[in-house]
C-alpha cells in the first residue's frame, strides 16, 4: 500500500478485495523493510522508545536486556513456504509460567513449566499501515505436530490435546510448529512476553485508562473493579487480560474478548503520550520493555527491535480487525473447543494471501460473553 489506496476502514476490503490501485503515471516507491505492528499486543510502549535512547554505555545495556531463541534452526526447512508478498506474520506469546516473580502474579503451583496463556497471530498487510489480529484460544483441542525445540530435543506429535500445551511442550519452537500446522501460514516472526513483564510496561507507561460496563470481581485474578471508567495498573491490567470468572460466562473466549479490547486501549494511550519529551520514562520504558521481550534471532538487538517498532507509526486501532480463530464447544467438555475447520481455513487463506478476513468466517461461531465491557475511554 505504499502508492496503493487504503481502504476507507483501514482494513482491506471486507469482500476480499485489497484496493490496491495505483494512479496512472505513478511509480510504486521502493519497498522499505518496515517491521510490523507485533510489539502492540503487549510491549508496544517499551519498544517503541528505543529509537530515542541513544548510543554508548546504554545501548550496550539495553542490548544486553533482551533474550532472543532461534526458531529457525530449531524448525529446520519443513515449514510452511514464505509468501514474498509484502505482509508480515507474527505470533505472540504471553507466557504464565509461575515461576520466580510471576508465580506472586500468576497464582496456582509452580511446577517448572508453563503455558501460553495468550496467543495471537498479528498479521500486517503490504505497506504495514493495516493488520489483522488471530486470537487464538488456549483451550483449543489440536493435534500438535512432532517439533525439535531451541535445545535440540525433539518431542513427539500428540493429538485431542490444549493448544497451550505446545509451549509447555518444547516451548517457543514448538509452539511455532504448532500455529503453522494449525494455519499453514509461515511465522515471520515471534515475540513473548511474561507476566511481571507485563505489570511493569503498564506501570511505567502510567496506567491504561479504560471503561466498564459491568463490575468485575475474580479473586483468582486479583482483580476487583465497578463499572465505570478507571485508569488501570500494571496489576489491575493483568488482571483484566486474565480474567475468566469475574465477568461473562467464565470461558476463556471471553477472556480473549476482554483482551482484545484492554489490546486497543493501550495502543490509542501509547499514541497520546508524549515519550520523547520526558527522558527518564523514555529510559525506564525501554529498559523494562528490554528485559520483558524474549524474541526471535532476526529481531534479538536493539537496533532491530527499533527498526521493528517504526512500523507502529501507521497503524492505530481503528486499522485493526481482531477477531478469534473460528471454534465450536467440544461437545464431550464444554470447558474445551475444537476448530471449526472450514471458517479457520478462511481466516488462513484470507491472511496468507494478504486480504481481508471475511466476514463469513467470523459469523456463527462459539463466542464468549463479554464483548462491550470494556473500551478505550
Amino acid at each position: 500500500m505504499s502508492a496503493e489506496s487504503t481502504p476507507e476502514s483501514g482494513i482491506p476490503g471486507e469482500d476480499g478485495s485489497t484496493g490496491r490501485h495505483r494512479a496512472k503515471g505513478s511509480r510504486r516507491k521502493p519497498r522499505r523493510k518496515r517491521k510490523g505492528v507485533l510489539v502492540m499486543a503487549w510491549t508496544a510502549a517499551g519498544i517503541v522508545v528505543l529509537g530515542g535512547t541513544g548510543a554508548g554505555y546504554l545501548y550496550f545495556k539495553l542490548n544486553g536486556n533482551i533474550k532472543s531463541v532461534d526458531i529457525d534452526s530449531a524448525l529446520g526447512t519443513d515449514r510452511p513456504t514464505k509468501v514474498d508478498n509484502g505482509s508480515e506474520n507474527i505470533l505472540v506469546l504471553g507466557s504464565d509460567t509461575r515461576s520466580g516473580s510471576n508465580k506472586k502474579l500468576g497464582g496456582g503451583t509452580d511446577d517448572g513449566s508453563a503455558r501460553s496463556d495468550t496467543a495471537m497471530v498479528v498479521h500486517v498487510y503490504e505497506g504495514h499501515r493495516t493488520a489483522s489480529v488471530v486470537s487464538i484460544p488456549r483451550d483449543t483441542l489440536i493435534d500438535r505436530p512432532e517439533c525439535t525445540d531451541t535445545k535440540g530435543v525433539k518431542h513427539d506429535a500428540a493429538s485431542g490435546v490444549m493448544f497451550n500445551s505446545a509451549y509447555s511442550t518444547g516451548g517457543a519452537a514448538c509452539a511455532v510448529k504448532t500455529v503453522e500446522s494449525l494455519s499453514g501460514v509461515r511465522m515471520d516472526h515471534y515475540l513473548e512476553v511474561d507476566f511481571s513483564g507485563f505489570q511493569k510496561l503498564i506501570d511505567e507507561l502510567g496506567g491504561v485508562r479504560v471503561t466498564t460496563t459491568k463490575a468485575i470481581n475474580d479473586p483468582d485474578s486479583h482483580l476487583r473493579l465497578k463499572a465505570g471508567t478507571h485508569q488501570l495498573d500494571g496489576e489491575q491490567a493483568l488482571g483484566l487480560v486474565r480474567t475468566r470468572h469475574g465477568v461473562g460466562d467464565g470461558s476463556d473466549l471471553g477472556r480473549i474478548q476482554l483482551q482484545q479490547a484492554f489490546m486497543k486501549a493501550l495502543i490509542n494511550q501509547v499514541k497520546h503520550i508524549d515519550l520523547f519529551g520526558n527522558p527518564k520514562k523514555l529510559y525506564d520504558l525501554a529498559d523494562t520493555g528490554t528485559k520483558t521481550v524474549t524474541a526471535d534471532s532476526d529481531l534479538g538487538s536493539v537496533n532491530k527491535l527499533m527498526s521493528f517498532a517504526n512500523g507502529l507509526k501507521g497503524i492505530s486501532s481503528s486499522n485493526m480487525k481482531m477477531v478469534t480463530m473460528p471454534v465450536q464447544y467440544d461437545p464431550a467438555n464444554r470447558n474445551r473447543v475444537i476448530v471449526e475447520k472450514a471458517k479457520a481455513k478462511q481466516v488462513w487463506t484470507a491472511l496468507k494471501n494478504d486480504r481481508a478476513i471475511p466476514k463469513s468466517a467470523t459469523e456463527g461461531n462459539a463466542t464468549g460473553d463479554a464483548d462491550g465491557v470494556v473500551s478505550s475511554s
